[in-house]
């Protein structure tokens, strides 16, 4: 497919929707299926079949923040008002944390993980400095170094990953093959170093890290639709639905787990 003339395309519409649909995937099988195999556990039944599953729902969730990195670097360039976009990001980081702990974490508030908005706001920071400091390399460096410092310390989703993949996405906008190249580095190495800072300390063997980078690989298949993408808008649903869409289906991500497995 990759190298011959598109004889179909897709839209921004296209690809939001995809990535949501597998975000859902994905947040189903960490939320309601990982709880199921922890029932499965207490009532004394093996889970090797049914962890297989998971590994396969996960595997479709890494499709979407590829697809939600892209996007953000499009909607940067894109939008009116770049500020605005960034206030927007933050303040839905602050409104999604709850229903982010409770979901993945079971309580109200937890500082072990935050959820995927501070990410992708400290990866529209990173752009708009990148902007901002035009012509000052030095400068820009450690403004994208900052933003990535930040995630770490947060501990967002993807922490400094994600915020290297937007700013991937939009060094090398209009090259696909770079950003394919440049996203698949950093999806892979990414998660390394992920792996390596959270467990810095403790003894695990060196492959170990390098196997686990080859999970978030998965992503990769999102390539496929940005590849077709054809940079025209679509016919796309109110702004507010995309922006309520994570905190809210987390709550009934999180509710639907009560349901089936504690009352």
């Amino acid at each position: 497919m990759f190298g011959c003339k598109k004889k179909i395309s897709v839209n921004s519409a296209f690809l939001k929707h995809i990535a949501y649909l597998s975000m859902f995937v994905d947040h189903f099988f960490a939320v309601v299926f990982m709880e199921y195999m922890l029932w499965r556990v207490d009532q004394g039944f093996f889970v090797d079949e049914a962890t297989k599953v998971y590994h396969m729902g996960r595997a479709v969730g890494r499709i979407a923040f590829v697809l939600f990195a892209f996007m953000a670097a499009e909607g940067f360039c894109h939008t009116h008002s770049r500020k605005k976009y960034l206030i927007r990001l933050g303040a839905f980081a602050l409104l999604s944390e709850i229903p982010f702990d409770l979901a993945l974490q079971g309580k109200l508030f937890d500082l072990q993980d935050q959820n995927v908005y501070f990410t992708l706001f400290f990866g529209v920071l990173a752009l708009y400095l990148l902007e901002t400091l035009h012509g000052h390399i030095l400068l820009q460096a450690a403004g994208v170094a900052i933003c990535c410092a930040a995630a770490l310390f947060l501990k967002s989703d993807y922490m400094f990953m994600g915020v290297l993949l937007i700013v991937v996405f939009y060094l090398f906008r209009g090259s696909f093959w770079l950003q394919f190249l440049g996203g698949s580095i950093v999806l892979y190495f990414g998660i390394v170093l992920i792996y390596m800072v959270r467990y810095w300390g403790t003894y695990i063997p060196l492959a170990t890290f390098f196997n686990s980078g080859l999970s978030e690989l998965y992503g990769i298949f999102a390539f496929v639709p940005i590849y077709l993408y054809n940079g025209e808008k679509g016919k796309q649903l109110p702004k507010a639905f995309y922006y309520l869409f994570y905190p809210l289906h987390l709550l009934l991500l999180y509710g639907l787990k009560i349901v089936l497995f504690t009352l």
